[in-house]
C-alpha cells in the first residue's frame, strides 16, 4: 500500500556545490532511493565529464537516471518527465521519502510541476534553420533568440545549437515564445515536494568548479572526449566539458586554451542555474557548510507538519 503523504525532497543548487553529499547523507537517514535530474549524468558513454557519484556513493544508496541512457538515443525533458514520474509513482509505495538531486532546474521543474505540452510545428522549420546554421554559423541563432525570446535566452546554454533551433522552431511556428510553453500551468502530483538549496558565495563557487575541471582532467576527460570525437554532432555531447575538447582536437584552440574555456563556461553555467533557483520561492537555502544532520532536522520538521 502506498503512503498517504508522499515526500520528494529535490536537493537543488550550482554545479560543484555538493549536492550528491548531502542527498546521500539525507537518502540514508530516510532509508530511502535516489533519482538524478542532473541531464548529463544520463548518459553511459559520458562519465569523467558529467562528475557523476563514484562507484563508492552510487553503491551507498540506490539511484535511478545515472548512465541508463547512451548518446545514440533522443531523450527529451518530456520523456524524463514521464519516466520520473511512474518511477515515483512504484517507489512511493515502498518508501514514504524520495530524494531527487541535480542541477538541471528545467528538469527539476518537469518532475514537480509538469511541462506545458509543446505543439508540434512543421518539421521544414527545422531544417531551414538547420541550413542557416551550416550557412552562417551560432551567432545569428543566439541574436534571433535574444530578439524574441529573452526569458529562455537567460536560461538556455547558448553554446548550443540544437538548443537554439528547438527554441526558434517552435517560436517560427506558432509565433510565441518557446518560454510561454514551459511551466504555465502546474501538474497536479500525487506527492508533496520539499526544495533544499545549497549556496555559497560565487567566488566560493567558481574556486570549486576550477578544482572539479583539474581533477577531471587528471582523470582522464580529455581521453574521454577524444573517443567521442566522431560522434561530436549528437545532442549529449553539446555539453561543457566536451565541446571545448572537440575544438582542441580539430585544432581549433590549444589544450590549455580548451580547458580554460571549460571553466569559463562551466561558471557560466551554474551562474544560470543559480539565476534559475532563485526565482523559486519554494525553495529552503542553506549555505554549503551548513551541517548535514541540521538539513535532515528540518527537513524531519516539515515533514512533521
Amino acid at each position: 500500500m502506498s503512503y498517504q503523504n508522499p515526500l520528494l525532497i529535490c536537493v537543488v543548487g550550482p554545479t560543484a556545490i555538493g549536492k550528491t553529499k548531502l542527498s546521500l547523507i539525507i537518502a540514508e537517514t530516510f532509508s530511502s532511493e535516489i533519482l538524478s535530474a542532473d541531464s548529463r549524468q544520463f548518459f553511459k558513454e559520458m562519465t569523467i565529464g558529467t562528475a557523476i557519484p563514484s562507484a563508492e556513493e552510487l553503491a551507498v544508496v540506490r539511484h535511478h537516471f545515472i548512465q541508463n541512457r547512451s548518446i545514440f538515443e533522443d531523450y527529451s525533458v518530456g520523456d524524463f518527465e514521464k519516466d520520473a514520474i511512474e518511477l515515483l509513482d512504484e517507489l512511493f509505495v515502498k518508501h514514504k521519502i524520495i530524494v531527487m538531486v541535480g542541477g538541471s532546474g528545467l528538469y527539476v521543474d518537469a518532475v514537480t510541476k509538469g511541462l506545458d505540452k509543446i505543439p508540434e510545428v512543421p518539421s521544414d522549420i527545422r531544417e531551414i534553420l538547420n541550413s542557416q546554421y551550416e550557412s552562417f554559423g551560432i551567432g545569428p541563432l543566439q541574436k534571433e533568440l535574444e530578439s524574441v525570446d529573452p526569458v529562455y535566452f537567460s536560461k538556455v546554454d547558448i553554446q548550443n545549437h540544437h538548443r537554439l533551433i528547438r527554441a526558434l522552431e517552435i517560436y517560427r511556428g506558432t509565433g510565441k515564445p518557446f518560454s510561454h510553453f514551459l511551466n504555465n500551468t502546474s501538474e497536479e502530483r500525487n506527492f508533496h515536494t520539499l526544495f533544499i538549496g545549497l549556496t555559497a558565495d560565487r567566488e566560493i563557487i567558481y574556486d570549486h568548479i576550477n578544482r572539479r575541471v583539474d581533477l577531471m582532467v587528471e582523470a582522464g576527460l580529455v581521453e574521454e572526449a577524444r573517443k567521442l570525437l566522431g560522434h561530436k554532432d549528437l545532442n549529449a555531447l553539446q555539453t561543457v566539458g566536451y565541446r571545448e575538447l572537440f575544438q582542441y582536437f580539430e585544432g581549433d584552440t590549444t589544450l590549455e586554451e580548451a580547458i580554460s574555456e571549460i571553466k569559463k563556461n562551466t561558471r557560466r553555467f551554474a551562474k544560470r542555474q543559480i539565476t534559475w533557483f532563485k526565482k523559486n520561492e519554494a525553495i529552503h537555502w542553506f549555505d554549503y557548510t551548513t551541517d548535514p544532520t541540521e538539513i535532515t532536522r528540518f527537513i524531519k520538521t516539515k515533514n512533521a507538519h
